[in-house]
């Protein structure tokens, strides 16, 4: 027995010896991955000595003789701190996410081969200006330096990510940049996912579907989806082909996003200091790290200083010395779906418009981590690729025998919005910002440009043409053999948006986001003059205009109604929450439970309100519709119809329906918070959880390299967060503005700017989540141009030279 307890003892020890052991050489070679901001690296391709000089915050400040050394420096920087998120970005832009993380991201590949967003990427390469040629070879020379770097001195692979799902990492190429740029066009745009939507609900309920979207009853008149396909039926949930879903730890972009962003502008007579104003704040997935990366570029014009994305040489919203840009997605209908028959017993031909058509057909094939590679068919018709996995509910829209087709401006070969965006940088004032914003093709976007003489806005982008005799005007899907379903052509456009009294805003005009728009409008209308602090407060306002417009409605008959109940009822419960919200002014308060009980109120109210007439299509209505609530307790042209319950006998009426759901939202909320009503938080289901796209759904390593905290804001607050909708977790961000900037042309240099996680990706370094906390806090960091400050500042820096 002695001598069994001696060998379980020396077993236990060796175990943890080796424990330990396994430990220490992880952590060696984790932090070998961690780049030195102080070396001085001898490189080939550039011209003369580069300097990256790295902040407190650790924004690089590249400083080079020319544009391309610039770029070149730029791209090696990225490199550094974002290698794993650049070749995952890839990967999701060339269809090859399954070769990392196996099955589970085939449908995001197959639908990224479909699009052919690389192969239209390299397509482009040409297309682009010789100025932005150079500066694509220069950035993708930068990144394959620091990959040369990694390589040669066994720097831990660059980045830890790549010892936990190994991989071979090829070297960067011109075409690489401009597919990731596509990627982000495809996911700004959710113009087909729209399109979808509407012909569901015309297929569930044809007379009243369109109010859900619209919130009106005379809403755009369009035909009945079952009188252009008799053969349409809502499919049963499990015969419907999935998407990706709404938080793909690998496919963190994906189409059909429509990713949104707000940008506003005071002339300079409306402000303080007497210059213009200009805020940004574009949407991005809550991922660690951030989409965005903050970086200064010293290019022949001047400086450059602002947001960028790793993988792409731009400065998406910034400033130069003489102008400042804000970026947000134009609210313009740049996609179609086509519906094509396919002709019986030959599934390689579709009905054309002069008859029977061969698709154009290839193969290819998509290599899928520990599994057989799997081959797949991409057809595309004379109205663009097929494309079933776009979006789960086109098996509902898609007859038997028929197949869908996309068109889509991004489906261009020959996209110069990378030299568009190029341009932008070096603009010297709004004038010649515009004139090379006009090359944008996709994603359509509305630019905000603010300099000396003033602000301007632009609508830019590829604007498709339909006939006037358009069977659906673009808002359904429409049959693909019709000779006016098909556009026309595409206009490239430059289009001043309207400004008045020296202001100028952009954000989402249409469906439940207006609200918002009209929230951001009161604010900059509220006050005669501006400041930099001002544009800060309304970029982070946290009041709901929706919440304002609808509890009065439809409380209405609710609020302090009958006898005291007794403490722990449910009655009292439903008081104690009636009272909460009576004198709640809107805020949505991540340390209030007034913005919790009301978001899980109007949920279940919706749900109640569709889930009848709807069926399985309500399980994807996951927005809050404000103006189909409103006209539904105004009784606007008869709305009030959805209040009843089909099914019941007894015919239910809004204060009902509105009592019932409340009942039903508190009871949710006991099970999850406990029966306090006061002691509730909305913070506590508002998480910004900021996932880990290669490690975060591993259990024990997601602890360690996901952010989650909460935050303020919802859906319709300025401060906009798109939250899952569905699930426990419901009201958990699924988007946020991952970048925040502010620019004062007065004093350019008290100028901000913000990322929702740190500068690194590399979870070990302090750099990975710094700025997160101010970030929540609604805090920036400074922005200046001066080079003084920069290096007076510097923790770091790094200087290449040239080698030979």
């Amino acid at each position: 027995m002695l001598t069994l307890f001696r060998w379980l003892l020396r077993l236990t020890i060796g175990l943890i010896v080796l424990l330990v052991l396994a430990a220490v050489l992880a952590w060696y070679f984790a932090v070998r991955s961690l780049p030195d901001y102080n070396a001085t690296l001898h490189v080939r391709g550039i011209s003369a000595p580069v300097e990256i000089v790295r902040s407190t915050e650790n924004v690089p400040h590249i400083f080079g003789q020319t544009d391309e050394d610039v770029f070149f420096a730029l791209g090696l920087a990225h490199a550094q701190d974002r290698l794993f998120q650049m070749t995952l970005l890839r990967r999701a832009a060339q269809g090859r996410l399954s070769e990392v993380y196996g099955a589970g991201a085939f449908p995001a590949d197959d639908l990224a081969r479909r699009l052919e967003l690389y192969r239209n990427a390299a397509a482009s390469v040409d297309s682009q200006d010789q100025a932005t040629q150079a500066a694509l070879r220069a950035y993708a020379e930068g990144v394959n330096q620091w990959i040369a770097e990694v390589n040669e001195g066994a720097l831990g692979r660059g980045a830890p990510e790549f010892f936990v799902l190994p991989q071979k990492i090829a070297y960067w190429q011109p075409a690489d940049s401009l597919a990731i740029l596509k990627l982000l066009a495809a996911a700004t745009s959710d113009a087909a996912a729209e399109e979808i939507l509407r012909a569901r609900l015309s297929l569930t309920w044809p007379e009243r579907g369109p109010e859900l979207l619209f919130g009106e009853a005379d809403g755009p008149l369009l035909p009945r989806y079952a009188d252009m396909f008799p053969g349409a039926r809502l499919a049963p949930p499990e015969a419907r082909l999935g998407a990706a879903p709404a938080r793909d730890a690998a496919g963190f972009l994906f189409p059909n996003q429509g990713l949104g962003a707000n940008t506003f502008a005071v002339g300079a007579d409306r402000t303080a200091a007497g210059g213009a104003l200009l805020g940004n704040d574009p949407q991005s997935p809550l991922i660690a790290p951030s989409l965005y990366y903050l970086a200064r570029l010293q290019l022949t014009p001047g400086g450059v200083i602002g947001a960028t994305v790793p993988g792409l040489p731009v400065v998406f919203s910034g400033r130069n010395p003489q102008l400042a840009w804000g970026i947000a997605p134009a609210s313009l209908d740049d996609a179609d779906i086509a519906i094509e028959e396919i002709q019986p017993g030959q599934p390689d031909r579709y009905r054309g418009t002069e008859g029977w058509t061969e698709f154009t057909t290839r193969r290819e094939v998509i290599r899928v981590l520990d599994e057989p590679a799997r081959a797949i068919t991409l057809r595309s018709s004379r109205n663009g690729p097929l494309v079933p996995l776009l979006d789960p509910g086109l098996a509902d829209v898609t007859p038997l025998g028929h197949v869908p087709a996309l068109r889509w401006t991004g489906l261009s070969a020959t996209d110069t919005t990378m030299s568009a965006l190029i341009g932008l940088m070096r603009a010297t004032d709004a004038n010649s910002a515009a004139t090379a914003l006009g090359r944008v093709v996709a994603p359509a976007m509305a630019v905000t440009l603010a300099d000396a003489d003033g602000i301007r806005q632009v609508t830019v982008g590829a604007l498709p043409q339909r006939s006037a005799g358009h069977p659906t005007g673009g808002l359904m899907p429409v049959p693909g053999w019709l000779p006016d379903g098909e556009w026309t052509g595409m206009m490239s456009q430059t289009e001043d948006s309207p400004i008045t009294d020296d202001l100028a805003f952009a954000t989402e005009e249409r469906g439940p986001l207006a609200l918002r728009r009209a929230r951001l409008s009161h604010l900059l209308n509220d006050r005669e003059v501006h400041s930099r602090d001002s544009f800060i407060a309304a970029q982070l306002d946290i009041v709901s205009p929706a919440a304002r417009a609808l509890l009065p409605l439809v409380g209405a008959d609710l609020w302090f109604t009958g006898e005291p109940a007794a403490p722990g009822t449910p009655e009292r419960q439903r008081q104690d929450a009636l009272n909460l919200l009576a004198e709640w002014d809107g805020a949505m308060s991540e340390h209030l439970p007034e913005p919790l009980i009301y978001s899980a109120w109007m949920a279940a109210l919706q749900d109640r309100l569709i889930r009848d007439e709807l069926g399985p299509v309500a399980d994807d209505i996951r927005v809050l519709h404000p103006g189909f609530i409103d006209s539904v307790f105004r009784n606007r042209t008869g709305a009030a119809v959805w209040c009843d319950i089909v099914q019941s006998a007894p015919e239910e009426d809004c204060t009902t329906i509105a009592r019932q759901a409340l009942d039903r939202a508190i009871l949710d909320l006991t099970q999850r918070f406990g029966p306090d009503v006061t002691s509730w938080r909305w913070g506590d289901a508002h998480q910004a959880r900021h996932l880990h796209p290669g490690l975060g759904q591993i259990p024990a390593l997601g602890w360690i390299v996901n952010l989650s905290q909460s935050i303020s804001g919802g859906a319709f607050t300025v401060s906009y967060t798109e939250m899952l909708g569905t699930g426990p977790a419901r009201f958990e961000a699924r988007t946020g503005p991952g970048y925040r900037g502010v620019y004062d042309l007065a004093d350019p240099d008290s100028s901000v700017f913000i990322i929702s996680t740190g500068q690194s990706g590399h979870p070990l370094s302090r750099h990975y989540d710094d700025l997160a906390g101010l970030w929540r806090r609604g805090e920036y960091v400074g922005m200046s141009l001066d080079p003084q400050l920069a290096r007076a500042a510097a923790t770091g820096i790094t200087r290449l030279e040239p080698d030979g």
